[in-house]
């Protein structure tokens, strides 16, 4: 029986999820409700549709040539919800040299059991690339901000580091909620200790999702609160730089 995964979407041409041009799953289903989300039509985990890995490597074979320095990038909801999936996908991917790419919030590792555990040791071993998604380092602020404290998620972080798998940090900087440098430089003294970090993205909030909401009937969470400007991502960015850079000069 094929194992099915159930997505959102798909986007052929992805620029932004990953190295190089991408074939992007947005998977469906997520149990975090952060305020600045983007994506509530990615919460219900009964909601869009079925695909098989299969149909996925199909679809990406078909325009191979553009992904020649891309890859498959599964992206949500939250994808590790739907490892089996994930894993069928990947194992066959790798058969075919596709690199692969995880954009997770890693919020299944703190509920994760022994039998998860073994899973995602194997979807692992196919795994190219993971970006995490770090939304607050302070356990209270991240509980305030998406309903859940980063216990898990940050233990999430060391297991990847003990995996060896390249790992990419995005932290979404909103005013007033993610902004502050004290917890800003604890980031970085966090994630500067990882052996395996790649890559930062520090990226600006903005209210693209506000009509979403709207059009599905729910209130937005932060309603009036003004988009980002970058250049405040950018010094937001250099304060957790700053903590990297402590960790790393010792």
């Amino acid at each position: 029986m094929a194992t099915l995964g159930r997505i959102h979407s798909k986007e052929s041409f992805g620029t932004v999820d990953g190295p190089g041009i991408r074939y992007v799953l947005f998977m469906q289903g997520c149990p975090m409700r952060c305020l600045f989300c983007h994506n509530p039509d990615t919460w219900d985990f009964s909601g869009g549709v079925t695909v098989t890995p299969e149909e996925v490597i199909a679809e990406y074979k078909k325009n191979r040539d553009f992904y020649s320095k891309g890859g498959i990038t599964v992206t949500g909801g939250e994808p590790l919800y739907q490892v089996d999936f994930l894993t069928e996908l990947f194992r066959l991917a790798k058969k075919e040299g596709i690199h692969t790419c995880i954009d997770t919030s890693g919020v299944t590792f703190g509920t994760a059991n022994e039998d998860y555990l073994s899973k995602l040791d194997v979807l692992m071993s196919y795994t190219d690339l993971v970006m995490l998604d770090i939304k607050h380092i302070d356990p209270e602020g991240h509980k305030r901000l998406t309903g859940f404290d980063n216990s898990g998620i940050l233990a999430f972080a060391k297991y990847l580091e003990s995996k060896n798998i390249p790992l990419w940090i995005r932290h979404i900087i909103v005013e007033g909620i993610t902004d502050d440098p004290k917890y800003l430089e604890r980031l970085g003294h966090f994630i500067g200790g990882l052996k395996n970090l790649r890559a930062l993205d520090v990226l600006p909030y903005h209210t693209m999702g506000v009509n979403k909401y709207h059009e599905m009937g729910l209130k937005y969470p932060l309603e009036g609160m003004p988009a980002l400007p970058k250049k405040e991502a950018v010094k937001a960015k250099e304060h957790i730089l700053r903590g990297v850079r402590e960790v790393r000069n010792k």
